[in-house]
């Protein structure tokens, strides 16, 4: 594709999102399709030669579109907020056409120190003290990821960076609700913790963590031998959207000196 072709199949794509969003209101919200039944409209073997841009777009409209869940809909209520902004459309389309990578500040500049500043707008924003920084993720699940990767260090002095989990002499305990996203779990074993030392801490009649239940799990955690390293609390859950105390679960972790992560879904 030149150049030339791009800017005009570029003109038509915006056409189509455009119409698309203008009608949303007007489409159902669930697609009103049976299961198979865009499969079986595809091709089952790759095409031997390229599809033209308009066999493309016309598949895209014929086949695609009437199969989607309209997530942007208005009439749309499930999960969690997700209507996204048609400015921020045509950001992905300036990151995507742009087509770097912000690896680090060599391998683009500008996207690095574009980051700081925006991070930094955010930490402002929610009133951090000047000491905050941050980064953005790809995903809320690489986040918390990133967060019990960065709490198991601190907990561990930074040993088991050195000696793996083999050099940890008491096992490192996760506290989340049964309520957290299941990302919770599957970032506490990607990081070793081991399901064993997952503590899933008991709900409200609101279906928020219970801050006298997690003081509970952590004191019987100490007592018999095992060390405190990370609670995981959240903001807004993907089943109820419950908000978690954060202030009653902060003041806990900080009397026994553990990471705090919010899942901040909802903030």
């Amino acid at each position: 594709m030149t150049t030339e072709e791009f800017r005009e199949a570029g003109y038509r794509l915006i056409d189509l999102i455009a119409d698309y969003r203008a009608n949303l209101e007007n489409l159902p919200v669930m697609a009103r399709t049976s299961p198979g039944e865009v499969r079986s409209s595809l091709p089952a073997a790759p095409p031997d030669e390229p599809d033209s841009f308009e066999s493309i777009l016309a598949d895209l409209h014929q086949k695609i579109l009437p199969g989607l869940t309209n997530w942007q809909s208005p009439n749309f209520f499930g999960y969690f907020p997700s209507n996204g902004l048609l400015s921020s459309v045509l950001g992905d389309y300036a990151s995507t056409g742009l087509g770097v990578l912000g690896l680090s500040w060599q391998s683009s500049p500008a996207l690095t120190e574009l980051e700081e500043v925006m991070t930094d707008w955010v930490r402002q924003m929610v009133g951090l003290p000047p000491d905050f920084q941050g980064v953005i993720q790809d995903t809320a699940s690489t986040s918390t990821l990133i967060a019990l990767l960065c709490a198991r260090e601190r907990a561990s002095g930074y040993s088991l960076a050195h000696g793996g989990l083999q050099a940890e002499p008491a096992p490192l305990v996760v506290y989340t609700s049964a309520q957290s996203h299941s990302s919770v779990d599957k970032a506490a074993l990607l990081a070793g913790f081991g399901r064993e030392n997952v503590r899933v801490v008991k709900s409200d009649e609101k279906y928020a963590m219970s801050a006298g239940d997690l003081a509970h799990c952590i004191d019987h955690d100490v007592k018999n031998g095992g060390k405190p390293c990370a609670v995981v609390a959240t903001t807004g859950t993907t089943a109820t959207t419950a908000l978690d105390p954060l202030d009653a679960v902060a003041s806990i972790a900080k009397q026994h000196g553990i990471w705090m992560h919010v899942d901040a879904a909802m903030a």
